[in-house]
């Protein structure tokens, strides 16, 4: 994430400068069960078989035939063949060398074949290469920091359709007030608008997970806030620890003060900076959450802005949160 340029944060930003498969064997097959082909367990992958479903999931990206397009998990390829019948360019990550086979199998012989690549390993550590939209049926197990990865992905991308489990969908989507408002939430939303476009059954899945899945639509704002991740997730580690806590109390748990001290000591000592003999973190936090306005509030309820307003309190009193 980009570093931070000014010590008063916003969510004001300036605009930058800027065909129908025939159903396969694959998808129509296979039961509820385990995946009689692949371990598909191994890497928490659960092949989406509904060609309807698959189809629905790449009309929501709207893809122009200039598209290049990042799929992550792409299994079989039920998906890949629908994208790439309106894309230019499909690059997948795949981690299974049996499930890449089959992908590669597939479009064989196809006009598409050229259209795509198959980069075979872990898409979190993977070098990705410059796309426009990123469609994924996302293996459970990654999600998050699939997330991540994507709005720490520069140049930003258009838009992302991504499948998840539903709470975990319910999650990225919450608001300030809601039950599933979180960290997650909050961290997600500061660097992107998220919306929720499509629920999806566990039958419409080989072999069917135990829960139920929703698709959500992930745009990044462009230019993304300039703040360091690390800054604003630092903050609502703490506030979110206990979320129906007040913003007080949550600062006096155990190792916060020490933390917040080790960290002014550093920036001071960075830039030359002297701490005057005395000095009390508890006291210098204590008086930011009152002067700001927020020792009494409580991040279940804490939108963006006064996320954002209390980071801009912290840091113009030299204190940080990474």
């Amino acid at each position: 994430m980009p570093r931070a340029t000014t010590n008063r944060y916003s969510r004001s930003h300036e605009t930058s400068a800027k065909a129908s498969s025939s159903q396969t064997t694959s998808e129509a097959s296979g039961s509820s069960g385990r995946n009689p082909l692949f371990n598909t367990e191994r890497f928490g992958q659960h092949i989406l078989k509904n060609p309807l479903v698959a189809q629905g999931i790449v009309d929501k990206a709207n893809l122009k035939p200039t598209d290049k397009v990042l799929e992550v998990g792409p299994g079989t390829g039920n998906l890949t063949v629908r994208i790439l019948e309106k894309a230019k360019h499909v690059t997948a990550v795949e981690m299974d060398p049996r499930m890449a086979a089959e992908l590669t199998k597939r479009v064989q012989g196809t006009p598409e074949q050229h259209k795509l690549n198959i980069m075979i390993g872990d898409f979190v550590k993977a070098d990705l290469p410059y796309f426009d939209v990123c469609i994924s049926n996302t293996p459970y197990q990654i999600s998050s920091p699939i997330v991540f990865r994507l709005l720490s992905h520069r140049p930003l991308f258009r838009v992302a359709i991504l499948m998840f489990q539903r709470e975990f969908a319910l999650r990225l989507v919450a608001r300030p007030g809601d039950a599933l408002w979180c960290r997650l939430s909050a961290n997600v939303q500061m660097y992107a608008t998220v919306d929720h476009i499509m629920k999806v059954g566990k039958n419409n899945f080989r072999p069917a997970p135990q829960v139920e899945s929703s698709v959500v639509r992930i745009v990044p704002i462009d230019p993304p806030p300039a703040l360091r991740f690390e800054e604003f997730d630092g903050l609502t580690r703490i506030l979110f620890s206990r979320r129906n806590k007040t913003a007080h109390a949550n600062f006096l748990a155990k190792g916060v003060m020490e933390l917040l001290e080790r960290n002014l000591r550093t920036w001071s000592a960075e830039r030359n900076q002297i701490i005057p003999d005395g000095f009390n973190i508890k006291a210098e936090v204590e008086s930011i959450l009152e002067t700001a306005g927020f020792k009494e509030s409580r991040a279940a309820k804490m939108d963006i802005d006064d996320l954002l307003a209390l980071l801009s309190a912290f840091h113009e009193k030299g204190i940080h949160f990474a």
